[in-house]
């Protein structure tokens, strides 16, 4: 027999498995001792039957001691007749044991054909979304570690060349003094004391701790760190933007092509600001102090007749300021007339002035 299988309450010898259990009796019964509850209209009247169970004394409702009689579909707990008539559950929807499980019964059955028809699609759909995320996070932080790496080994590489530099003045200086304090001859040693004095002088003004020599070839490779380090800061953006999307895209979502004609029409990049090849999309750096003003037109924007477009602005005056302009400001990016509103702290101000975007006095608070 199965262990388990639910043993009769009555047998006293060779105990059947039971039928039913009678919630009331807090006993289950085989099929032959189950009869009373079957014929006697008292009994089958006010005793609950269920299948077979285990009681283990959970019978009883724990406020009221009451048997557990009905099933409150609402809270989907058990409940005894006080819970059901007096307290919390009275306006509930409440069944019967066998009634609940019937209807609980067919509702999963239902749900299961649900969720079966829609598993094969989802399966798929789930594996080739994340195959396209893992694709795209592994390329872009590939192309993360490449541009971390690159610009690290430009920097050593310039630096470990000047302090090799350095540390042969300084050997050369000792050798210069070790050999021209030997040299007994007079002459020998004036004529070698020109040269000797440059190699000293050279290795007095040796610092190991500072960067690179000032010159051309330092200049250069600042610009390239600068220039290096932009695109590495906007491809850590794009890959910090792509994980966030991942993990919370209810908050964080990624912008994408929507198809529109739409572009941005860059009129001045500062320091920290780039566009995506397809010119859809800005990127800020907040790690740069430096912001750009009076950044970009939208190309194709026609709300009113009268106007060209929309105009952005993100500087260290305010959070951010877009407006709409006419032609005349669109063409010179001086002359005509902005509307429009202003991000700065807690305050939205409108623009109302000519040029106002680009204007440095604080519009008046809508």
């Amino acid at each position: 027999m199965d262990p388990q299988t639910i043993l009769c309450d009555m047998c006293i010898e060779n105990r059947k498995a039971a039928k039913k259990t009678c919630m009331k009796c807090e006993i289950s019964m085989c099929v032959q001792h189950l009869q009373a509850h079957l014929t006697t209209p008292v009994l089958l009247q006010t005793h609950p039957l269920t299948e077979p169970m285990d009681l283990c004394g959970n019978t009883k409702c724990s406020q009221h001691g009451k048997l557990l009689e009905y099933y409150c579909l609402d809270d989907m707990t058990c409940v005894c007749v006080s819970c059901a008539i007096e307290d919390q559950h009275r306006l509930h929807n409440m069944k019967t044991f066998s009634t609940a499980h019937k209807e609980l019964l067919e509702k999963l059955k239902a749900e299961q054909l649900i969720l079966q028809e829609k598993t094969d699609d989802e399966n798929v759909s789930l594996e080739k979304w994340e195959k396209s995320e893992r694709e795209k996070l592994g390329g872009c932080s590939v192309r993360l570690i490449e541009a971390v790496t690159n610009l690290r080994d430009i920097t050593l590489t310039s630096v470990q060349s000047s302090v090799s530099a350095r540390m042969v003045s300084l050997k050369t200086s000792k050798s210069s003094m070790e050999a021209a304090q030997k040299e007994k001859d007079t002459f020998r040693f004036l004529q070698m004391y020109s040269q000797v004095h440059q190699d000293v002088e050279k290795a007095k003004t040796v610092d190991l701790r500072k960067g690179l020599e000032p010159g051309s070839h330092r200049d250069k490779l600042v610009e390239e760190i600068r220039q290096n380090g932009e695109k590495m800061v906007k491809q850590a953006f794009q890959f910090w933007g792509s994980l966030l999307t991942l993990v919370d895209p209810e908050h964080h979502q990624e912008l994408v092509p929507t198809g529109s004609d739409l572009i941005f029409e860059p009129q001045s990049l500062g320091p920290g600001m780039s566009l995506s090849t397809d010119n859809r999309r800005v990127f800020h750096s907040q790690w740069m102090k430096f912001c750009s003003s009076n950044l970009f037109l939208i190309k194709g924007t026609v709300l009113v007749p009268d106007f060209k477009g929309w105009v952005i602005s993100i500087s260290k005056d305010c959070d951010w300021t877009i407006g709409v302009c006419d032609d005349n400001y669109a063409t010179s990016m001086k002359d005509g007339y902005v509307y429009g509103l202003r991000c700065q702290g807690n305050q939205l101000l409108s623009l109302t002035t000519e040029s106002s975007l680009v204007m440095n006095e604080t519009p008046p608070v809508i």
